[in-house]
C-alpha cells in the first residue's frame, strides 16, 4: 500500500464519541484531512463480546483504506482498542496505527490524594489490555473501577434532541449520579476520589453532568489530546504529515474551505450524526452522510 501525506486521517468509534477525538486532532493538526467513520448501526461496541467489535474493527479499517486511501488510522474507541489494536496493526504494518486507553498513568501523576476513580464500558474495564495497563500502575495509587453499563447508549440517543428538562432530569444526568454515587466520595480532602478517568470517549460530552455532580475541584481526565500527540509524532516519524497550505486571501469563504477538510460518515441513522457534528463540531450537516458501501 503507499501512503502519501496529502491522504486523509482515518478515525472511527462504534458512535459519536470518538467525534471527542477528532476535536482533539483538528486542534493539534489543523493542515491535516480526516474521515470520521461513527458505526452507530453497531453501538455501544462496550457491551459486544470481543470478537464481534474485532470483526467490526477490520471491517471498518478495510473500508477506510480501500473507500478513502487513508494514510493513518486512530482507533477513537477504548472497546475496540482493547479487542484489536494489535489485529489492525499486523493488517496495517506501513500505516500509523493509533489506539487509546484510559488516562491512568496521567491520573497518578496528577492526584493529589491517590485515589482516581475510572470510568468506562465493560467491555474496556473488562479486558485482558485494561488489566495490564491497571497492572503497570498498582501500587503508585488506590483505583476505584465503576464500569457504567448504558451511559454511552444514553450519550448517543441524547444527539437527536435538544433537552426539555433541566440537567438533573435527564437520563446521562441520572447515570452519571448513579454510578458516580456507588464509587464513594469525591473531592480533595485525603481518601477522596479527587480525579475520574473518562474511560470512554463517549464520556467526554457528559463533562458538564459530571462537573455539577462532583464538583469544580474533581479533576476529570480523558485521552484526546495524548491520542493527538501521538498521532502527529507517528506521521512526522513516517514523513507524512500534511504540508502547510499556501497562504490565501482572506475571504468570507476561508472557514467553509477549511471545514470541508473534515468528512463524516455513519453507518446508523444519518439525522444522529448530523445532531453530533453541528452540536459538538459546530460543522453543518451537509459534511455528514451515510457509509453505503459499510457492511
Amino acid at each position: 500500500m503507499h501512503l502519501t501525506a496529502v491522504a486523509p486521517i482515518g478515525v472511527f468509534d462504534s458512535g459519536i464519541g470518538g467525534l471527542s477525538v477528532l476535536q482533539a486532532l483538528q486542534a493539534e493538526l489543523p493542515h491535516e484531512r480526516f474521515v470520521y467513520l461513527a458505526d452507530s448501526a453497531h453501538a455501544p461496541y462496550g457491551e459486544r463480546g470481543d470478537a464481534f467489535v474485532a470483526e467490526r474493527t477490520h471491517a471498518i479499517a478495510d473500508y477506510l483504506v480501500r473507500q478513502h486511501q487513508i494514510k493513518a488510522l486512530v482507533v477513537a474507541c477504548n472497546t475496540a482498542t482493547a479487542a484489536a489494536i494489535h489485529e489492525a496493526r499486523q493488517r496495517y504494518p506501513q500505516m500509523p496505527v493509533v489506539g487509546i486507553e484510559p488516562a491512568l498513568k496521567p491520573a497518578v501523576a496528577h492526584s493529589q490524594t491517590q485515589r482516581i476513580g475510572v470510568i468506562g464500558t465493560h467491555g474496556t474495564l473488562g479486558s485482558a489490555k485494561f488489566a495490564q495497563l491497571l497492572a503497570s500502575v498498582q501500587g503508585q495509587a488506590e483505583f476505584v473501577i465503576q464500569p457504567c453499563k448504558g451511559l454511552a447508549h444514553a450519550i448517543e440517543g441524547s444527539t437527536t434532541h435538544v433537552p426539555t428538562t433541566a440537567m438533573a432530569d435527564t437520563e446521562v444526568y441520572r447515570l452519571c449520579a448513579q454510578y458516580t454515587q456507588a464509587m464513594g466520595r469525591f473531592g480533595t480532602a485525603p481518601g477522596q476520589i479527587d480525579t475520574l478517568v473518562l474511560g470512554c470517549t463517549h464520556y467526554v460530552f457528559a463533562a458538564d453532568d459530571l462537573r455539577h455532580i462532583l464538583g469544580p475541584d474533581v479533576t476529570l481526565l480523558s485521552t484526546g489530546e495524548p491520542v493527538a500527540r501521538q498521532t502527529r509524532r507517528l506521521l512526522e516519524a513516517a514523513h507524512l504529515l500534511a504540508p502547510a497550505p499556501a497562504p490565501a486571501p482572506a475571504t468570507a469563504n476561508a472557514t467553509a474551505t477549511d471545514q470541508v477538510r473534515t468528512q463524516l460518515l455513519t453507518s446508523g441513522p444519518l439525522a444522529a450524526l448530523q445532531a453530533a457534528a453541528q452540536r459538538w463540531l459546530q460543522l453543518p450537516a451537509e459534511q455528514c452522510a451515510q457509509a453505503c458501501a459499510l457492511i
